[in-house]
């Protein structure tokens, strides 16, 4: 995950947040396959400049959600047996649409301008070619 994960401590997200969210992006993609270990609370919290609590506030949401196992005196590792690809990426999406909605609603937006909103994003998003 080193050089991988990356947080922004200015970021309106908390930090254990955005720990969370990037480790579930990682498994969602592959690129941390079940049974792969990630590295310690005070190896990421070193890598990433933030404090330990944070990083051991991230994984045990993880843990609790099924995506990361603890083994005492052997590390952390992504869950052998956890939820598909596929249904890691539509709760993340799950997770961004309440996000999206909760802001649009917090602005007064209905829900026809927010779907506007977000069909001018995608269409920018095909533009610069990051989505296919």
């Amino acid at each position: 995950m080193r050089g991988i994960l990356q947080v922004d401590p200015a970021g309106a997200v908390p930090i254990w947040k955005q720990i969370e969210e990037g480790v579930r992006r990682l498994v969602a993609a592959g690129a941390l396959a079940p049974g792969s270990p990630v590295p310690s609370v005070r190896e990421l919290a070193r890598d990433l400049r933030v404090n330990p609590a944070t990083v051991a506030k991230a994984y045990q949401r993880l843990v609790e959600a099924g995506l990361l196992a603890m083994r005492r005196g052997e590390g952390t590792f992504v869950h052998g047996d956890p939820a598909s690809p596929g249904q890691e990426r539509r709760l993340l999406l799950a997770e961004g649409a309440l996000e999206f909605a909760g802001l649009a609603r917090g602005l007064g937006v209905g829900l026809p301008e927010a779907r506007a909103a977000l069909d001018r994003a995608w269409t920018e998003l095909e533009r610069e070619g990051e989505v296919r």
